[in-house]
């Protein structure tokens, strides 16, 4: 486990919903028609940790703001990392709606248009040497392809990821993952999972005695030689829950130890891809470029579920079996509207924007940390910031729920990743000034615990 997470399953992945804190929120910011709502919809949906029963009703969106269903407005910095153009951008809209208007649905053995221009695109904005691409209706399915392909590309089944990972809800990507929530009780996983320790800032709690945590990397070397029959390494290049980037040069190193094992390095940047760290792609920020590449979450403009694998021509192998197969494979809507959000991203300079806030909100997060002890570090890239809350060197769980609580009742809704860390995810659409709002309300939460 790394040092942000070690607390009970339930919180590795987020803020749980079964906090007392929420149940006092709710009894102080509910009124009758929101709490009746919610009590319908605990009725029909099965309940799951996180989710449902879930903490509010909303009824409208619009750039960085969710409404409830009271009229609120709430500073969207979560946005299940959908939201790189903000809530229903009228490009996206807009593109959406044309294409409705003209081919609606595209059967899988036709192509169309739109989704040839989304391709093309997509491998002109990718790393070199990745020039081939596979759409999928979600994250998880595009996970599945890419563990399909590697298995496929080298006649190994076995796969290397990090303890503490996520790539996805579903068998095989909870295999692969390493959250005990997803994990734990659910049975035999797929054969062939490895684990390693995954790479964190700081101090190493695995025995590695320098920054750079060569004895992580060395363990990795050695996995793979004792191990023999690895087909692929997949990991996040930054881990997005707790927004950890890695030890400098690590993936350096990790590429060339793959490299030498004849091991495939895939990169999941579902949740971190588009924009929001400064860089087009996550990897761009550590000069690596990975044998395949797997984007999701905001590729559809936060309204269509769209996500890819993108890869080189080399493994182009598989023409005669189905690596997706998935009935929206080549959806014209939400190819359009991928292409509508990369035009956001690029032509109103979001991508320019994250990466300058974001400097920007890094230093008012490190002189926040300066006036506040319990602050232990704070990290991030672009517009995806961490603040984790230590007391006493042990994670400060009960005190980041607090701190929760307090900037939702002033207007601001994020997430608690790994049970301590304040992650701050908001739109690339954000001025400077709401930023600063957002930014004092959770100062003000954070110095109200001492």
């Amino acid at each position: 486990m790394s040092q942000s997470n070690e607390q009970s399953p339930e919180r590795s992945e987020g803020d749980v919903n079964l906090s007392p804190r929420r149940s006092a929120w709710a009894e102080r910011h509910l009124d009758d028609a929101a709490a009746a709502m919610l009590d319908e919809d605990a009725r029909y949906f099965l309940h799951q940790s996180l989710s449902t029963p879930c903490l509010n009703a909303i009824h409208a969106s619009d750039g960085i703001y969710i409404e409830d269903v009271q009229g609120r407005k709430i500073m969207d910095f979560h946005g299940n990392s959908v939201h790189q153009v903000g809530h229903g951008h009228p490009r996206v809209i807009e593109a959406i709606k044309a294409q409705l208007d003209v081919l609606p649905f595209c059967p899988r053995r036709y192509t169309n248009q739109v989704a040839i221009d989304l391709a093309r695109r997509l491998v002109e904005l990718a790393p070199d040497g990745l020039d081939k691409v596979l759409f999928a209706p979600g994250g998880t399915s595009a996970i599945g392809m890419a563990l399909k392909l590697a298995r496929y590309a080298t006649g190994r089944h076995k796969t290397v990821s990090m303890w503490d990972s996520f790539h996805g809800a579903s068998l095989d990507a909870i295999s692969i993952g390493g959250e005990a929530l997803f994990r734990k009780d659910v049975g035999p996983l797929l054969p062939g999972t490895e684990h390693i320790p995954p790479p964190t800032r700081g101090k190493c709690r695995f025995n590695c005695d320098d920054e750079a945590h060569s004895g992580c990397i060395d363990y990795l070397d050695y996995v793979l030689d004792m191990q023999g029959d690895v087909a692929a390494l997949i990991a996040e290049p930054m881990r997005w829950t707790t927004v950890e980037p890695p030890p400098p040069g690590y993936w350096k190193k990790v590429r060339q130890i793959c490299d030498r094992h004849g091991v495939l390095l895939i990169f999941d940047e579902i949740p971190s891809a588009m924009g929001r760290t400064g860089k087009m792609f996550v990897c761009e920020h550590f000069d690596v470029v990975p044998d395949m590449l797997v984007i999701g979450k905001g590729f559809g403009g936060g309204v269509f579920p769209l996500a890819a694998l993108i890869t080189t021509a080399e493994l182009d192998i598989v023409g005669d079996r189905a690596l997706g197969h998935y009935t929206h494979e080549k959806s014209s809507v939400g190819c359009a509207a991928a292409l509508a959000t990369l035009d956001c991203l690029l032509q109103d300079r979001l991508i320019v924007n994250a990466a300058e806030l974001g400097g920007y909100a890094l230093e008012r997060l490190q002189a926040m940390q300066d006036k506040l002890p319990i602050i232990h570090e704070v990290r991030g890239l672009g517009l995806h910031l961490g603040i984790e809350l230590r007391r006493n060197g042990e994670p400060a769980s009960d005190e980041a729920d607090t701190v929760l609580y307090h900037s939702l009742e002033r207007g601001l809704s994020y997430k608690v990743g790994g049970g301590c860390v304040l992650t701050l995810c908001p739109p690339m659409t954000i001025t400077r000034e709401e930023l600063d709002r957002a930014l004092d309300i959770v100062e003000a939460g954070i110095a109200s615990l001492d």
